[in-house]
This record gives C-alpha cells, structure tokens and sequence, in this order.
C-alpha cells in the first residue's frame, strides 16, 4: 500500500531496465520505485532536477501556468527513462456543459540514475504514445507513416494531438469518435508462438 499522498493520482509504470515499479509524485518532482522481488511499504525516492530549461516570452508562461498540468513517465526502447510535461486548457463547453480540454504546450526531460531532469527537444527516431493505456515509447519504424521525435497523444471522447518536439508542428483538434488506446508494437513470432501454444 502506498501511504504517501503524493502518488495518489499517479500511474504506475514497469521499467525493463531497473526491473522496478517507478511512480511519480504529484507535480512530477519526486519518483518514487518499488522493487518486486524485495517488498517494502516504504519506496525508494527519487527527487528530481531540473536543467537547460528553455527562456520562455512572458505569454508562454503565463499561459502555461493557466493550464492543468500532467506528468507522464516513458521508458524508451534502449532504457532511458523520459518524463513528459502537458499543460492542457478548456477549449470549448459542449451543449453538455462538459468541458473538453486541448494540449497547449508540452515539455520532454531525459531522467538519468542521479534524478537530472534534462530538458530536450530531440528523442532522435522515436515517437511517445500517451493515450488512456499505458504510455510507452517505440522507434518511428514501427509505425509507417508516422514521423521521427513526435508525441502522439489521445483521450477518450476529448483530444487528438500530433507533437514535434523540434517545434516545427504542433497539431491538436477535438474528436470523440478515435479509440483512446495506443497499443505498443508486438513480437509476430512471440505472438504466433503464444497463439499455437494456446490451441495445443
């Protein structure tokens, strides 16, 4: 059980690498991990720091600090950890009175073991999913079509966004009719292989 409010509304992820839990708390300074093979109540904590932080207008900032903002943690496909920034804000009120909400600004940090939050605008040829499923991070390869150090971003009913961390594009509209899932790429023998098993 996790006794420390901070990481109440925060996902769970499993990093490959470390073969641990890792969690980040409210605000996205503070990770805390969880080894499986050695539970403990008590986490271990990880505080973060931030560096190369870009020099922002005035507008920018205040429009940022306007927005809700989420945190989302990645492990990309060679191990490295990456912590995503959001900053989301009412778009429109439907004849529902429901809000819909869009992306207005996102910020990448590469995390390394000592808790440098890095601030990036190049994960070279990957692309970061974030939808209601698991986020995760995979070559642009696996995916034809779709562009090199992008952020793809879903969610139920509400947004669709199309991210270049190089700021050359920067796509958001509101649909309710595209699924609010990404699903990583999958291993065909792996799963042929599962497949046959099952029917044997």
């Amino acid at each position: 059980m996790i006794k420390n409010p901070c990481f109440y509304s925060s996902r769970v992820f499993f990093s490959k690498k470390d073969e641990m839990f890792h969690i980040l708390g409210y605000g996205g300074h503070l990770i805390g991990s969880w080894d499986p093979c050695k539970p403990s109540e008590d986490p271990k904590l990880k505080t973060l720091h931030f560096q190369k932080l870009p020099k922002l207008p005035k507008a920018t900032r205040e429009l940022m600090d306007s927005c809700c903002k989420s945190e989302h943690l990645v492990e990309s496909p060679t191990g490295e950890t990456l912590l995503v920034k959001m900053y989301r804000k009412t778009a429109e009120i439907n004849k529902d009175g429901i809000a819909k909400i869009k992306t207005r600004a996102l910020m990448v940090f590469k995390i390394d073991e000592e808790g440098n939050a890095v601030y990036t605008q190049d994960i070279g040829d990957l692309v970061i999913f974030l939808s209601d499923s698991e986020p995760f991070c995979a070559p642009s390869a696996s995916f034809p079509g779709l562009h090199s150090n992008h952020v793809e971003f879903l969610e139920a009913f509400n947004e669709v966004a199309y991210i270049d961390l190089s700021g050359h594009a920067f796509i958001s509209y509101i649909d309710s009719h595209f699924p609010a899932y990404y699903i990583p790429p999958q291993k065909l023998e792996k799963l042929f292989r599962n497949f046959f098993f099952f029917f044997e």
